[in-house]
């Protein structure tokens, strides 16, 4: 029972009921029981296959249903199995809504890791070591620790010369952010690089060093890593090794600056005060974020990029370099950026493979003209998109655009939030969240480019139903979105992938409810169903101001497990920690 006082002179109560089964939940049952007011394991197997879409004939699926009436009557009758062996009604749909019984996607890898790490996007992060902006924040091992715990498998570090010339430290040049120490970052990857995934952890090091210090770099690295280190054995690959061949190794790539430029701190802090593109709490929507829209802010770009020399610059397998030999011995990834012309830096060599790196939006105006040349340099050789440099306050960027031309390294910001870092998250989600997701067919198939730019037919329909959602009594307190009623929660679904795909969707608001029931269902028609996310957002809708958060999640269309499914929210920082409870009961069906 909640209060809510009123007028200062009353209160009004409200009970916490659970709400009832979804009338398709009781229909499923009245079906898979026979009638009956108990669902037995052969049952309940039967609604698996049927219904949840699981294989016929396996015995994984009846050791399932075994496992999961087992487990449900032991958590809520706290009865041994054989005292009662089938659900009733209520524990029926308990199983629908547990998350941990009845998530929406496998949590196993179980994509083809043997191919060429070209072959996939790859969980990328962008100035790794920052703590928050991009200009005045801490430089730390703990942001680093962060993204590889959540499963980022691309760690980037600024090297630089301490002040007095003798050591390296990471920064981000031209700044005033606090170093760290290079020795430190790099103790922090070996101890933390696989605890979410045994897949490679690849370094991307901007290199801002003299030739004396980069030999001590070689040498910290070969002294931290070890036998971890993988060490290719000519100057430039001829083709990537695959994921599963880089278990537990740590990849380096950069591009050695053929001279070393001074750092100078950003004087000012006029450009502090410029708002980025995600000021709320949620973040513009993903489909605002266009370079067209932000024109006029390449000025500034060009100005920043002038200044600072922390983007990369040239192609390297450059014989006549000079940096310390040991140093390019470690390097398995030579990166670069485009010289001599879009078209040129896009040109596919036989006998090599390499990193190209572009900003956001000269991936956006090169889109304009050579789609198809950037999804075929894509297949074979590696293309790393970073913010622009504009984005002091470390926002993010749309990722589709990199995703539909193959880019396999999107370099996000990951110490921000907002609706572009929940697809980021939501992509790597996929392929049991271990950093490395298979780029689609339609990417890889050399005889017939893909062109993100055609009009493509429908290939698949998704229906989503929104039955209810639970748990956020459990998670906040009583007053946290109303100060004189229960919530009025809503839920925003939709699409996020190939422009003729993006859309979204709301259901009515459910009054003065903690445990809201929608029953509404979506349709959605996907052009290019492989690379599409399903957006769901939470909102408690607020007469007077701004609308309430209440959780959000992005999951890859192409993983979606069909049937009734409990699909766990995640905090505005893409976390469960703070939303434990919170779910939602939903259907897919995938035609």
């Amino acid at each position: 029972m909640g209060s809510y006082r009123v007028c200062m002179c009353f209160t009004r109560k409200f009970r916490v009921t659970e709400a009832e089964p979804p009338a398709d939940v009781k229909e499923a049952f009245l079906k898979y029981a026979d009638g009956g007011a108990q669902m037995s394991v052969e049952q309940l197997r039967r609604f698996l296959v049927e219904v949840q879409g699981e294989a016929e004939g396996d015995d994984a699926t009846a050791t399932a249903a075994e496992n999961i009436v087992q487990q449900i009557l032991q958590k809520r009758h706290h009865i041994a199995k054989f005292t009662r062996h089938a659900l009733t009604l209520e524990d029926f749909h308990h199983y629908l809504f547990s998350a941990d019984l009845n998530p929406p996607m496998y949590s196993q890898v179980h994509q083809d890791m043997t191919a060429p790490l070209s072959h996939f996007f790859i969980f990328t992060g962008h100035n790794s070591y920052l703590t928050g902006n991009q200009l005045t924040s801490d430089c730390s091992d703990v942001p680093v620790i962060k993204a590889l715990q959540k499963g980022v498998r691309v760690i980037e570090l600024d090297i630089w010369p301490n002040s007095s010339k003798d050591d390296v430290h990471v920064l981000h040049g031209r700044t005033v952010t606090a170093p760290v120490d290079l020795l430190k970052c790099l103790k922090s990857i070996k101890e933390h690089a696989f605890s979410a995934s045994p897949y490679p952890v690849i370094i991307t090091l901007e290199d801002h060093l003299t030739r004396e210090l980069q030999a001590k770099v070689a040498q910290m690295l070969s002294q931290v890593f070890g036998k971890m280190l993988f060490c290719p054995e000519s100057d430039c690959l001829k083709e990537f090794p695959s994921p599963e061949e880089l278990k537990h190794r740590i990849i380096i790539s950069t591009k050695p600056p053929k001279e070393y430029l001074e750092a100078q701190n950003l004087k000012g802090g006029e450009s502090l005060r410029r708002k980025g593109s995600e000021d709320d709490v949620w973040g513009s929507e993903p489909s605002c974020l266009t370079a067209e829209q932000e024109e006029e802010e390449d000025k500034m770009d060009n100005e920043m990029t002038d200044l600072n020399p922390n983007n990369e610059d040239d192609d390297e397998c450059d014989p006549g370099f000079r940096e310390a030999p040991e140093y390019k011995r470690l390097i398995a990834i030579h990166a670069g950026k485009p010289r001599g012309g879009m078209k040129e830096s896009l040109k596919v060599e036989a006998d090599k493979v390499r990193r190209l790196s572009v900003s956001e939006q000269a991936l956006e105006k090169a889109a304009e003209s050579y789609g198809t040349d950037i999804v075929r340099f894509t297949q074979r050789n590696i293309l790393r998109v970073y913010p622009k440099g504009t984005r002091f306050n470390s926002s993010n960027y749309k990722p589709q655009v990199g995703w539909l031309h193959g880019a396999q390294m999107i370099a996000f910001n990951m110490q921000g939030y907002g609706r572009s870092l929940w697809l980021m998250q939501g992509m790597f989600r996929a392929n049991g969240g271990c950093g490395f997701v298979k780029k689609p067919d339609i990417l890889m198939n050399a005889n017939e480019v893909f062109d993100p730019k055609a009009k493509a037919p429908v290939k698949k329909t998704l229906k989503v139903k929104v039955y209810m959602g639970d748990g956020w009594h459990l998670d906040f307190k009583q007053t946290h979105f109303d100060l004189y009623s229960p919530p009025d929660f809503y839920v925003r679904v939709g699409i996020a992938g190939a422009p003729a795909d993006e859309i979204m969707k709301k259901t009515k608001t459910i009054e003065d409810n903690w445990s809201p029931v929608w029953e509404e269902e979506f349709t959605f028609s996907l052009t290019v169903p492989e690379l599409a996310l399903l957006r769901i957002e939470v909102h408690e809708y607020d007469m007077s101001e701004k609308d309430d958060f209440a959780g959000q999640t992005c999951l890859p269309v192409a993983e979606l497990r069909p049937g009734i499914r409990s699909v766990p929210l995640c905090d505005r920082r893409g976390e469960r920690e703070k939303l434990k409870s919170v779910r939602l009961l939903m259907r897919f069906d995938i035609s």
